[in-house]
This record gives structure tokens, C-alpha cells and sequence, in this order.
């Protein structure tokens, strides 16, 4: 019978090691009664006594925690589009390395990379590169930095599942919806055979990657919107506000799509070659523009020094393909992802 029926869990002993103190245990505690029996002599008792004490803290020794083990905390901020893949892959890094805690903020692609800047965090999620501004402040405060993309996002338009009118939209008139000095405030303002009835606006904040990303590609412009929209850098609120308004019409990240798919209805987008739906084929293939984009988490060179820090990396990158898809993303092609592995060890 193996000694870990009688006394589990022993995960972190080996297991014959342990077998042999727990027979010389049980030998040394046979010898102590048959001395006893015979009336040995107290100090003869002790010295076995003391020899099992002895044994017995050899045992527990090998019972205590694999000094290989991680610890220390792993700290990720920033872009509501990138956290599901990063808190999905902190609880997978938990089971493997549960001395290490990984914890994943979400303060907006631009919110991450401040504190980033700042060293405040380990790893920065974002849906967008970074600014050459903010390159410059990490830089001030003497932080490199390895850019690593970890799976494509098609930014989703989306309208409430009641909306029975819009079967798509160009880049044209969502430029025209979301410029800077907009007039557009009912759907018939956009194609006259839509209802005269108030057309409200929500999306990401200007903290957001998926804001500055939208507003490049559709209006020019780097952060150039109408200000008259319900902003919330969490998109789980945006989800809220869409699907419980028949007038709205929003964006964010196709994740949270998939997510909500049974409340909210998808747009398609029409770029110039008719319209698409995102899906996981059009975004990997480009079809869906021009609204595909990579998404990243930027480590810092400080950071990666620490083990627990790219150990999780490390792992990122393993468990990316898997759980981005999972989370409703597209992974990168495995070239890609093999290249991010190759600068990461030399990084």
C-alpha cells in the first residue's frame, strides 16, 4: 500500500523517499516499546525517541514546497478589447504556477500605457500600437519595451436586436455618423428610407485603443469624434446601452460580440468591395475592412528580468491561439507567433 492512501495529498514528495522514512518510522516506534518492555534506561529512550523526531522532520521536509516553484505578482492594464484573452490566460497560469498572482486591470489602451510609462506595470494590453508619445515617456523614465501582437480583432458595429432597418453600412456613411460637427441625429439622416427616429451613439472612450483605431480609420484621424455619444471604457456598459436601446448603434471589440450575440445584432461593413460580416475567416483574411486589426500586449525589458514575469509570457504565447479563439478573436497564423517567441528570448 503506497503511503499517500493514508495521508494525501503528498504532490510535492517522491514518493519511494517518503515510503522509506514512514517503514523507519513505524521500525524506530517497534524498538522504542520493546526497549520500554525490557525496562532500558531513560537515556537509551530518548536517544531513539530524539532519532524519530529526526526522521520524522526528514519527511515533512520532503513534503514542503518545490523551491522551483514561482512566486511574486505579474501585473497587466489597459485595453477592454485585449482583456478577455489576458484574464483568460491568468486563470490558465494560476493552475500551472499558483505561487505567482497575475492581476489584469482594465484602464483603456491609452490608461495602460501611462502607467506602463510610469512603471507601474509589468505588461500593457493594447488594441492599438503605441504613440510615439508615449514611447517617449516610457523612455524618460528608462523603459524598453518588446511589442507582441497575440491575435486579430475585426472592431465591430453593432445595433439593438429590434432594429429591423439597418442591413448595413459603408465607411462613408459612418464617417458622416461619427465626424467631428456631425449633424446626424436620426437614422433617416443617414439614408432618407430609414425610420425619422433618434439615432444614439455609444462606443469607447478616448482612453481607448479601439476609439483611436475607429476614429483613424473612419474619420481621418486619430481621435478626431463627435463628443455627443455615451463613452464608457468598459464594453460591457456599451452592451448594456445597445441592447436596451432600439435606437442605438455602437462599436466595439468583435469579443464582446460574440458574448452578447443573442441581444445585439452585428453590422456589416461596406469598405468599398460590398458588405462583410466579421467573422473569423474575414478578419484573418483582411476581407473585413478596413476593421481588422492585431491586437498586443507591450512587456517591459525591466519586467521580463523577473521569472514569474516571463514565465507568463512565455505561456501567453503558448495558450494565445487557444484561448484568443476561445474569447472570440482570430489567432494569428503559427509563423507569426514562433517570430514573437524568437524575440522574446532574445529580449
Amino acid at each position: 500500500m503506497s503511503l499517500y492512501s493514508l495521508n494525501e495529498p503528498l504532490e510535492e514528495c517522491h514518493q519511494d523517499l517518503v515510503w522509506l522514512f514512514y517503514k523507519i518510522n513505524i521500525h524506530c516506534w517497534e524498538y522504542f516499546m520493546t526497549m520500554c518492555a525490557n525496562s532500558f534506561t531513560f537515556k537509551n529512550v530518548f536517544a531513539v525517541s530524539v532519532l524519530m523526531l529526526g526522521l520524522t522532520a526528514c519527511s515533512a521536509d520532503d513534503q514542503s514546497a518545490d523551491p522551483n516553484r514561482l512566486s511574486g505578482v505579474v501585473r497587466l492594464d489597459g485595453s477592454s478589447t485585449v482583456f478577455p484573452v489576458s484574464e483568460a490566460v491568468a486563470e490558465e497560469f494560476l493552475a500551472v504556477e499558483p505561487g505567482v498572482r497575475v492581476t489584469v486591470g482594465v484602464s483603456g489602451t491609452g490608461g495602460g500605457f501611462q502607467k506602463f510609462a510610469a512603471g507601474e506595470i509589468d505588461i500593457s494590453d493594447a488594441s492599438r500600437v503605441i504613440k510615439d508619445s508615449e514611447i517617449e515617456a516610457a523612455q524618460a523614465n528608462g523603459i524598453d519595451f518588446l511589442e507582441i501582437p497575440i491575435a486579430y480583432d475585426g472592431l465591430s458595429v453593432i445595433v439593438n436586436k429590434e432594429n429591423t432597418w439597418v442591413d448595413y453600412l459603408t465607411v462613408a456613411e459612418l464617417n458622416m455618423i461619427w465626424e467631428p460637427g456631425s449633424s446626424v441625429d436620426s437614422w433617416n439622416d443617414v439614408r432618407p428610407e430609414w425610420p425619422d427616429q433618434p439615432l444614439r451613439l455609444y462606443g469607447p472612450g478616448t482612453d481607448s485603443g479601439t476609439f483611436d483605431y475607429f476614429t483613424e480609420v473612419i474619420n481621418g484621424e486619430s481621435g478626431a469624434s463627435r463628443p455627443d455619444y455615451t463613452a464608457s471604457e468598459d464594453d460591457n456598459v456599451l452592451v448594456q446601452g445597445i441592447s436596451g436601446d432600439v435606437s442605438a448603434l455602437g462599436f466595439f471589440g468583435y469579443a464582446y460580440y460574440i458574448a452578447n450575440e443573442a441581444v445585439l445584432t452585428l453590422v456589416p461593413i461596406d469598405g468599398g468591395n460590398g458588405p462583410v460580416r466579421p467573422t473569423s475567416t474575414t478578419i484573418n483574411d483582411g476581407s473585413y475592412s478596413p476593421l481588422s486589426r492585431p491586437i498586443f500586449i507591450y512587456l517591459s525589458k525591466v519586467s521580463a528580468a523577473r521569472p514569474e514575469v516571463r514565465a507568463f509570457v512565455e505561456f501567453y504565447l503558448d495558450q494565445a491561439p487557444a484561448l484568443a479563439a476561445e474569447v472570440g478573436y482570430v489567432a494569428m497564423p503559427a509563423a507569426e507567433y514562433q517570430q514573437t517567441r524568437d524575440a522574446l528570448l532574445a529580449f
